[in-house]
């Protein structure tokens, strides 16, 4: 069932009324029940995936209670995490890695060919989280099996996060929320800004997207370039707005989901943008994988090697292609040179008037350091990778940018929507667009709200589109 569908309307229509008229006792079952209704409306035949993977975790973390010793709760661990991503492993990796073992032996093994479980990669992590939690006595294990589903299988967030920490969501989930106006509004709100960027700017940027990166070959360097900007632009806009929603619709029943995206693109530094994109997955590998690694622990050397190898297995959690693996590697050259720099940068006093020059520089420097990087997360392939970069780089300035699918209407639409998100984006940054807009009056508050609303009506992109980050 996806956001941006009459269907998902219709479950909100039912399913908030009866959370709020319901006794708190039985609000999860109720959240767990209609969470795998959201799943398995569109992925039936997955739901068995998300009950496994919740029922060990559950089973899981009771055991690490029950059995306090150091080497039982070692084998639990190893247990939940075995069946966890085995899971991920086979459904995800499996043709990879007989597709590399073929072409590295020159063997013939037969492909599985098996569908991708829409958001596993999420569901997997969240349940990681959860075991490694109650392992480290960081939080107790759960008891009431409906409050571990509902938090395991939370609808807003289940297919493409953020990934949540139990921490934040099973208080929640256990505590009576009444109906509040004001929050309702704010999710709305939230919902409302999350639409406009996924229908009216990415949906419509995945057109130029689409067309030029289809048939690299068959489009010029400039027309590339262009494309590659509009993905930039794209997948933020598309997966930030999955997140607006979410949050939307999880506030409106008064549970609160972390932010995941605060102005990726105004990062001055590569370390900066990963604390800003995705932060849920930044602060996830950073939490169980780097700091176990030794983190910034030790010589120079270990800490490099701990920030390749975190990136390499963010690059192939996003997809079983090396073209990600080798998107993953390029950040993490450019955190580690961007890391050093900053060294340098510590003993530097310029004035204040070439500090905001620097700043501006920096800015744009790492925005077009990661749209260079999403050459290979777009691409279809990596020899397409590889094409693309060299035909922007024998740019053809002359040649036309736009192409038979993306004409001059569309991109008027696009700049116009972009410049809203940008101005959205700065008044952020000064406190927040909503705490601008709660300070202003009413004749000028709603105006900006129905703007949305018909710029959603009007220029939306026809047809129901999937979230990029469904495919991870």
């Amino acid at each position: 069932m996806l956001f941006n569908s009459f269907a998902f309307a219709g479950f909100m229509v039912i399913v908030v009324p009866a959370y709020f008229l319901l006794p708190q006792r039985f609000r999860p079952l109720l959240l767990a029940v209609a969470s795998y209704y959201f799943y398995m409306s569109g992925h039936a035949g997955y739901g068995w995936l998300l009950f496994t993977s919740t029922a060990v975790s559950y089973l899981g973390g009771l055991a690490m209670e029950r059995w306090p010793a150091r080497a039982a709760r070692r084998t639990t661990l190893g247990l939940c995490m075995a069946v966890n991503l085995g899971l991920l492993f086979f459904f995800k990796y499996a043709d990879f890695f007989i597709a590399s073992l073929n072409a590295a032996l020159h063997t013939h093994l037969p492909l599985l060919h098996l569908a991708l479980p829409v958001g596993i990669s999420f569901f997997t992590f969240q349940a990681l989280s959860y075991c490694f939690d109650v392992y480290r006595g960081r939080f107790p294990a759960e008891r009431r099996f409906d409050v571990f589903a509902a938090y395991k299988a939370f609808f807003p967030q289940l297919v493409a996060g953020p990934i949540e920490r139990p921490g934040n969501v099973v208080p929640q989930l256990k505590r009576e929320h009444r109906f509040d106006y004001g929050r309702f509004v704010s999710g709305l709100r939230l919902m409302l800004w999350g639409f406009f960027k996924k229908l009216v700017i990415a949906d419509r940027l995945a057109v130029i997207v689409k067309d030029a990166y289809g048939a690299p070959g068959d489009h010029t360097g400039l027309q590339l370039l262009a494309a590659t900007y509009a993905f930039s632009f794209q997948i933020f806009c598309d997966f930030s707005a999955y997140t607006d929603i979410a949050r939307g619709c999880a506030r409106i029943l008064g549970i609160e989901l972390m932010e995941n995206f605060r102005q990726p693109y105004f990062a001055r530094t590569i370390p900066e943008f990963w604390s800003r994109w995705h932060i849920s997955l930044s602060t996830w590998f950073r939490d169980y994988l780097y700091i176990p690694l030794g983190g910034n622990r030790g010589t120079g050397g270990r800490w490099a090697c701990n920030i390749l190898v975190v990136f390499l297995i963010s690059g192939l959690w996003h997809g079983a292609d090396w073209k990600f693996a080798i998107w993953g590697l390029l950040h993490a050259v450019f955190f580690l040179i961007s890391s050093l720099l900053a060294k340098l940068r510590w003993n530097l006093r310029p004035p204040p008037w070439l500090a905001w020059i620097g700043a501006a520089g920096q800015r744009v420097l790492t925005f077009h350091l990661v749209a260079l990087a999403w050459v290979f997360f777009r691409a279809g392939s990596l020899p397409d990778a590889l094409l693309i970069l060299k035909k922007m780089a024998l740019l053809p300035w002359k040649s036309p940018i736009l192409t038979q699918h993306f004409g001059v209407p569309d991109l008027m639409i696009s700049a116009a929507a972009i410049l809203a998100l940008e101005a959205v984006q700065l008044l952020q940054l000064r406190g927040g667009a909503v705490a601008f807009l709660e300070r202003r009056p009413l004749w000028i508050r709603w105006p900006a709200y129905y703007s949305l609303i018909f710029a959603i009506v009007l220029y939306a992109q026809q047809g129901q589109k999937d979230f990029i980050y469904f495919q991870f």
